[in-house]
């Protein structure tokens, strides 16, 4: 509970309240903010960007003072007034951003109020391999981070650590009232575990004190989805268990139940969950969890995870990279460099060496139960290294506070009080190498991780608590650098030109103005009744080179060059490749590069051909000028009562697949 609140100088703030903010590609990167970011304030109207920054700001520094001045350090207001508007400016001007959880989450209710600090974090891991010391733990860690907005990795070294007992059907069967809360719907999950974990009397549950489907969540946004999403999952993991009683628990029933967690996640809020297992390369069991002609039980949820192995340093990998033509899985993670090395360059330092897993887009190392807070970085949108060292001075700090708020589980406080581990992440990668070159982002990189590591003595020193662990990442970025006109992470493009579509509620309130300014706006195919698409034009910029122009060795070297020069945690890369021309350098790029990454994904280029309203549409230079001339100014004045659909963790396009189907092909699945 907060015991003063930060503010920011009105003087200062109203400097900014008619000043442009620099959304990025014609007019998408408004739409994504209004859409995704901007808060409902108390008087039904929307934020706009100066109060969002302002609300992220003053409830960034409000976490300072409360730490500083809980533990008598000593806070000085002038000189934080002073930081706090030189982090403002940062943010606005998207020379840096905290990430979509910050944006939506940093001083709300729900941090300031609640204490739910975990919801400012992006990802977090936890292991199975403690599964006989609380046999529902991780099953209810996973339910209740989703349920914050956090995508949690988890692994299967469970497996054959407990025997599920099955219930006992001659007891008298217990009830339990489900309050309308996240804490009582975890709760029923652990009760329901249990019951067959331990052999106990089966359980029922009440569901009549939870809302109906349709009325709106306070704090996190969003209507509520009724009692059927939980309902569900109860009967899906019964079944499961129910099949299984009497024998230990295996691979597949642990990654069913996290699976099934993550659909209910899904089905039961805008929110979407994320989630990513590992798995020992040797189990074709394991290997096999989404061959559904072999587990045609879970082809309406597998789509939950990525599917990854630990990958053992001097493998063969001819067998997986067959696998990975297919279907894109699995993906390696090679937990020795993990624990081993910091940054490739620096040599093996073993600091890490509790490390048990990562995120779902494995850019950060992670203990279990720890959690990541990422926050993103252009170097692009900097005129000198000068200017960007200053920003990263903000980028850490903002990373840094977040690791001041203590979260509601023990486990968590006590690996992340110890480790303090952030993400300072770069994206626009591929606008920087094309306007400035390899060269100078190696140089950017080495002396912009030596500015974090310094800030990081002096911040760590001035809170009383340790250096962080691990400092800097690339995530793989989506929608918070299309905010800033960035490609993200160190993805290229698609295409330099393309049409990228919206979907927004029919009766929604940014339709008038989009239209109004000449924006493409039509009915959705197959939801006519109920939701609208909007065209907006995208040039990536002059010059860069698209993704299928770069050899399956160009992106493996890209990934190992940051991994090398500046991420301590680890790089998000997922290579795209010709299953026709390039399958067969994929084991050998992955014996090589073994040495030289901690992580990596690959994904098949498949023509699947055009169908209407997708999400992304390449077009020629002439198409993009002439869609561009329709367009006039876009303002969205004063918006009322729109509720935005907050983005996912790690989210990327050449990471995520969208499907083809459906009612809404602007949502993405993990794939």
């Amino acid at each position: 509970m907060l015991h003063t609140k930060f503010k920011l100088s009105e003087n200062f703030i109203n400097k900014y309240k008619r000043r442009k903010a620099p959304f990025g590609f014609n007019g998408l990167g408004e739409l994504v903010y209004m859409r995704t970011y901007s808060r409902i304030k108390e008087n039904g109207k929307n934020e706009r960007w100066w109060e969002t920054v302002q609300r992220v700001v003053e409830g960034t520094y409000t976490m300072q003072m409360n730490w500083i001045e809980s533990h008598q350090l000593g806070w000085n207001p002038w000189q934080a007034q002073k930081s706090a508007q030189d982090m403002y400016e940062r943010i606005f001007t998207m020379k840096f951003l905290p990430p979509g959880r910050g944006l939506w989450a940093m001083g709300t209710p729900i941090t300031e109020e609640k204490g739910l600090y975990a919801a400012l974090n992006n990802c977090a891991f936890v292991s199975t391999k403690t599964l006989k010391d609380d046999y529902a733990k991780p099953f209810c860690f996973l339910m209740d981070a989703s349920m914050l907005g956090v995508g949690v990795g988890f692994d299967t070294k469970g497996a054959g650590e407990i025997v599920i007992k099955g219930i006992q059907k001659d007891r008298e069967h217990q009830v339990y009232e489900i309050p309308d809360t996240r804490e009582g719907w975890v709760e029923s999950l652990k009760l329901l575990l249990e019951s067959y974990f331990h052999g106990q009397a089966p359980v029922e549950f009440d569901y009549s004190k939870i809302r109906p489907a349709g009325e709106p969540i306070s704090g996190f946004g969003g209507v509520a989805s009724g009692h059927e999403p939980l309902l569900e999952v109860h009967e899906d993991i019964r079944k499961v268990l129910e099949k299984n009683s009497g024998e230990p628990i295996t691979i597949t029933t642990i990654v069913d139940i996290m699976n099934l967690i993550g659909k209910c996640v899904v089905a039961g809020n805008v929110r979407r969950t994320a989630e990513i297992v590992f798995g020992d390369p040797d189990s074709e069991e394991y290997l096999d969890l989404k061959n559904y002609k072999v587990n045609k039980h879970r082809e309406t949820y597998g789509w939950t995870s990525n599917n990854s192995i630990f990958a053992e340093l001097g493998m063969d990998y001819t067998a997986a990279a067959e696998r990975i033509v297919d279907n894109g899985e699995p993906g390696f993670a090679w937990l020795e460099n993990m624990r081993k090395y910091s940054r490739m360059k620096n040599g093996g330092d073993n600091k890490d060496h509790r490390v048990a897993g990562g995120n779902p887009c494995l850019e950060q190392s992670l203990e279990s139960y720890e959690l990541c807070c990422l926050v993103e970085t252009f170097p692009s949108n900097h005129d000198s290294f000068e200017d960007y060292a200053r920003t990263l001075k903000y980028a850490y700090l903002y990373a840094k506070t977040v690791t001041l708020g203590r979260t509601h589980w023990a486990d968590t406080n006590r690996v992340m009080l110890r480790n303090r581990r952030i993400g300072c992440s770069v994206s626009g990668v591929a606008q920087f190498i094309t306007n400035r070159g390899l060269g100078t982002l190696k140089d950017w990189l080495n002396d912009g991780y030596d500015v974090i590591q310094k800030w990081d003595n002096q911040y760590s020193d001035w809170f009383a608590v340790p250096k962080s662990i691990k400092t800097t990442s690339v995530k793989p970025s989506g929608t918070v650098s299309l905010l800033a006109g960035a490609t993200p992470g160190l993805h290229y493009p698609e295409s330099r030109f393309y049409i990228r579509r919206i979907r927004l509620s029919k009766h929604s309130e940014l339709l008038e103005p989009l239209q109004k300014a000449g924006y493409k706006v039509e009915p959705a195919f197959g939801s006519e009744d109920t939701t609208m698409v909007v065209e907006v034009p995208v040039d990536v910029g002059e010059g860069i080179r698209t993704a299928a122009e770069l050899s399956i060795w160009e992106q493996f070297g890209l990934a190992a060059f940051l991994q090398r020069h500046w991420a301590d945690n680890q790089v998000s890369c997922t290579v795209t490749f010709d299953p026709e021309t390039e399958a067969n350098q994929i084991a050998p790029c992955l014996n090589y590069y073994q040495y030289h990454l901690k992580g990596i994904s690959l994904l098949p280029r498949h023509d699947y051909g055009a169908y209407q309203q997708m999400p992304y549409e390449a077009i020629d230079e002439k198409t993009y000028e002439k869609e561009v001339k329709k367009l006039g100014k876009l303002s969205f004045g004063v918006i009322k009562n729109e509720e935005a659909e907050i983005d996912k963790f790690c989210n990327n396009d050449s990471c995520e697949i969208t499907p083809m189907t459906g009612d809404n092909d602007d949502q993405d699945y993990a794939s």
